[in-house]
């Protein structure tokens, strides 16, 4: 259980004017807290403790505190490899009005632009809302022959690669929750419906850390999707790039396809924060 935290000096004060002066330290650290969270939005690589005390001009002992109090509260975390803090989860669950939320890389980020004007092709980010899969932002094929994905678009769990590689590194018994708790339906004859062999396919994904799919949502498409992880390890997105299959029927071309999707996720997660561990 989280312990709970008080502010001292905010016990036990009536509102008489002799408690003015401990009010007043209250307001400050309020103000503090907001504003670590205002620097660290508009600082996307992310702040060491000591660039956060200095850019704040506080006292590292002063930032300490409030770092703290705000990273038990999730609102801030720190990366476990170069120790820098960014936005935490908290505050992405605040973005989600009425069970929806804005994804904090809603605009196409330039890794997401790249990776379709390399490919040709189209290339979307999808992110877990609730309890499914939605694609937030998308950067389209420039062939006149695309596949139509749409922003708001819902991604079944069973038969889309973007789906999967969101629930890939999830908890196997939220997974089959997650899984239970939904139509499976069988789109193509490769679509996958029973709830054990997805299972057992997400731990293919978990091992090689992508997604493959091929005419199970559609008939002849092809997609390949890659994780975006946060400053903590945490998967919070993917990137799908989805091509008609005879576009990228070669080795070479479905190499190149994946080759920029993982470096396209890696771009994204590095703005998050995530530095992945050395080998």
């Amino acid at each position: 259980m989280r312990r709970k935290r008080y502010f001292p000096y905010a016990e036990h004060s009536s509102g008489r004017p002799d408690d003015r002066a401990s009010w007043e330290l209250v307001v400050q650290v309020i103000v503090r807290a907001l504003s670590v969270l205002r620097l660290l939005a508009r600082t996307p690589g992310g702040l060491t403790l000591g660039e956060v005390a200095e850019r704040l001009e506080l006292p590292i002992a002063s930032a300490h505190r409030v770092v703290g109090v705000l990273e038990e509260e999730r609102f801030v975390s720190r990366s476990p490899t170069n120790r820098r803090y960014f936005l935490g989860p908290a505050v992405r669950e605040m973005l989600q009005p009425d069970g929806m939320r804005q994804s904090l890389l809603v605009q196409p980020h330039e890794a997401l632009v790249e990776a379709s004007r390399r490919t040709g092709e189209t290339v979307f980010l999808s992110e877990m809302v609730g309890n499914k899969v939605v694609c937030l932002t998308l950067a389209e094929s420039r062939h006149p022959l695309r596949l139509f994905v749409r922003v708001g678009q819902e991604m079944p769990l069973n038969a889309a690669a973007a789906a999967r590689v969101l629930l890939a590194w999830r908890d196997v018994d939220e997974v089959r929750r997650l899984l239970t708790s939904q139509r499976l339906v069988s789109f193509t004859k490769e679509t996958p419906v029973d709830i054990e062999e997805i299972i057992a396919h997400l731990q293919v994904v978990r091992a090689r850390g992508y997604d493959l799919c091929e005419s199970e949502l559609d008939a002849n498409v092809w997609a390949v999707a890659g994780p975006v992880r946060s400053s903590i390890g945490e998967v919070v997105a993917s990137v799908t790039l989805a091509a008609p299959a005879q576009r990228v029927a070669d080795a070479a071309a479905r190499d190149e396809a994946h080759e920029a999707v993982i470096e396209a996720a890696e771009r994204m997660a590095a703005d998050l924060g995530w530095v992945a561990p050395a080998d």
